[in-house]
């Protein structure tokens, strides 16, 4: 079977960062209520793209998602079955978020459900505590009804910008999800180049050291392809690196320092162009 780390590669989260672990713990721990995962990070958007990845990894059956930064249009009247409004009274009113934590209960009666809570720091405090209760209690409270989800078959993610309610954070397992930056270890056979590519290899990886970055191996590969057919200076190397590798600014590229090591780059790709050039066939 495909690693967690390829899989969720192929949802839209790519990373050289291994969670299969983290993750393993998060799903065998035995929990009272609801396993809650806390998602945290610095880089805006990379936090939702893990969780909707991971929920997609995971193959169960439903993924529902709720944003509370969206503007929500103006909640449908849904009466909640079997408790119908005492006489004279409106029927009960849903928030879209209460009729999404409802389809979730539901749906976990019988299957796999994710729900990913996205944006939380634009929820109501009112809406940290019922979330709190719902993860200790596994059961979703509103007028007139209770709804409760099934604990073997239900996974929380919650996504915030700010810190969680203290009382919810301390229920919940968390993960960061800001790409680390491990040595790189890319060999010239991981993208079908041969041997006499080292020193090419080699050149970017120190680039990449000094600069505190870690591309993925499909964002290493991207860059090769343009240094062996399109790139010819150090300014069309910084062109590359921009467009290709998370985490890169412009500023970082223009430092002095960083100049000798592109230049590095430029002339380690001159020497190996004396070599007959070969598509790249890595994934």
């Amino acid at each position: 079977m495909a690693s967690l780390r390829s899989r969720m590669a192929r949802h839209g989260f790519e990373s050289n960062d291994d969670y299969e672990y983290r993750v393993r713990c998060l799903l065998s721990y035995p929990t009272r209520g609801l396993r809650c995962l806390a998602v945290e990070g610095d880089s805006g958007r990379r936090k939702t793209a893990f969780a909707t990845a991971l929920a997609r990894a995971l193959e169960w059956q439903h993924v529902l998602y709720h944003d509370f930064a969206a503007s929500e249009p103006l909640p449908g009247r849904i009466e909640v079955p079997d408790l119908p409004a005492e006489e004279g009274e409106a029927p009960v009113q849903l928030t879209p978020f209460d009729r999404t934590v409802s389809e979730a209960c539901a749906f976990s009666e019988a299957e796999g459900t994710v729900l990913i809570v996205d944006q939380l720091q634009e929820a109501d405090f009112a809406e940290h505590l019922r979330l709190y209760r719902f993860v200790t209690s596994a059961e979703w409270q509103y007028p007139l009804a209770t709804l409760r989800a099934n604990p073997r078959k239900f996974l929380l993610v919650l996504v915030s910008e700010a810190p969680l309610f203290h009382s919810l954070q301390k229920e919940c397992f968390r993960i960061w999800t800001d790409p680390e930056t491990p040595p790189l270890s890319f060999r010239p056979g991981d993208f079908g180049l041969d041997d006499d590519a080292s020193p090419l290899i080699e050149a970017l990886i120190t680039l990449f050291e000094a600069l505190r970055v870690s591309p993925t191996q499909s964002a290493f590969e991207r860059i090769l392809q343009d240094l062996l057919h399109r790139a010819g200076t150090a300014d069309h190397l910084r062109g590359t690196l921009f467009g290709w590798v998370e985490g890169i600014t412009w500023d970082m590229l223009a430092a002095e320092d960083i100049g000798a090591r592109l230049d590095a780059v430029i002339e380690a790709l001159q020497n190996y162009l004396g070599h007959d050039q070969i598509e790249l066939t890595g994934e």
